[in-house]
């Protein structure tokens, strides 16, 4: 049965604040409508001070009461507890996923700084090549003529070129 705060002071002889206290400490719940089940006041304060109750069924409703609220607490303890551990379950799960999605990063990172050292040596190899045949170019080349000096001619196009003439010097005749 649910009473009102108010009436449930005056029934336990105690002050609205107290039970107020007792509400915010989380001793005693109250329902959505503001109200308070008499078995809570019970449990927390004891008999009320204007009821007089037999030894007998004072024993039976307290053990009554408490006994269901076991069994409910009891209950709900248990769903919480399967729902932790389904979730610490999914978190376990998904730590081991991600772990093995690093490992897998790190095989590829690796994979690739090998094909990236096997790449610069490959171009490290060519330059070199490319450096020598440049340079033993360079030297043939070198040997034959000097890339300033004009090549001499042979004696067929020397005879065939034309022989450039002096100008005459308006002066001299």
């Amino acid at each position: 049965m649910n009473i009102s705060v108010t009436k449930a002071a005056k029934q336990w002889g105690v002050s609205r604040t107290t039970i107020y206290q007792k509400i915010n400490d989380g001793e005693l719940s109250r329902t959505a409508d503001k109200k308070i089940d008499t078995s809570e006041m019970i449990r927390v304060f004891g008999e009320p001070a204007t009821k007089k109750r037999t030894e007998q069924s004072v024993n039976t409703s307290n053990s009554t009461s408490v006994n269901s609220q076991n069994v409910q607490n009891s209950t709900a303890l248990e769903h919480q507890l399967a729902l932790e551990k389904m979730k610490n379950e999914h978190l376990e799960q998904q730590v081991r996923d991600q772990k093995q999605l690093i490992a897998n990063y790190q095989e590829q990172i690796s994979q690739l700084n090998k094909t990236l050292e096997k790449a610069n040596a490959s171009i490290h190899d060519l330059t070199q090549i490319r450096l020598l045949e440049f340079k033993g170019a360079d030297s043939e080349h070198s040997d034959q003529q000097s890339p300033l000096e004009p090549e001499p001619l042979s004696e067929k196009e020397a005879a065939a070129a034309p022989t450039p003439t002096k100008k005459k010097k308006w002066w001299r005749p």
